[in-house]
């Protein structure tokens, strides 16, 4: 599933689409981590981690949880967005 938005998206519409997709994920613990995260980190990202965390949202939810818990590692290109995630989502 590729949901990654419009070339040319507005910052605003972009924010509001990926704060919608990280509330509504596939299991409640990305819910919470990641809808823990778009209300007190997203905000903050510069326009090139946004575009990386709108591709990280179409990862599979239990691999995300996998990366965020600590049971594996998360591919290169999203550990920082991860570790971000899940310190500022304000839930471990």
């Amino acid at each position: 599933m590729n949901e990654v938005g419009p070339a040319g998206e507005a910052r605003e519409i972009k924010l509001r689409r990926l704060k919608l997709r990280s509330m509504r994920r596939g299991i409640k613990e990305m819910d919470l981590i990641l809808g823990g995260f778009a209300i007190h980190g997203l905000d903050a990202l510069s326009d090139d981690d946004l575009s990386l965390y709108d591709e990280m949202l179409s990862e599979n939810d239990h691999d995300m949880y996998q990366w965020a818990s600590g049971h594996s590692a998360a591919p290169e290109k999203f550990a920082g967005l991860i570790a971000k995630a899940v310190k500022e989502s304000k839930i471990f």
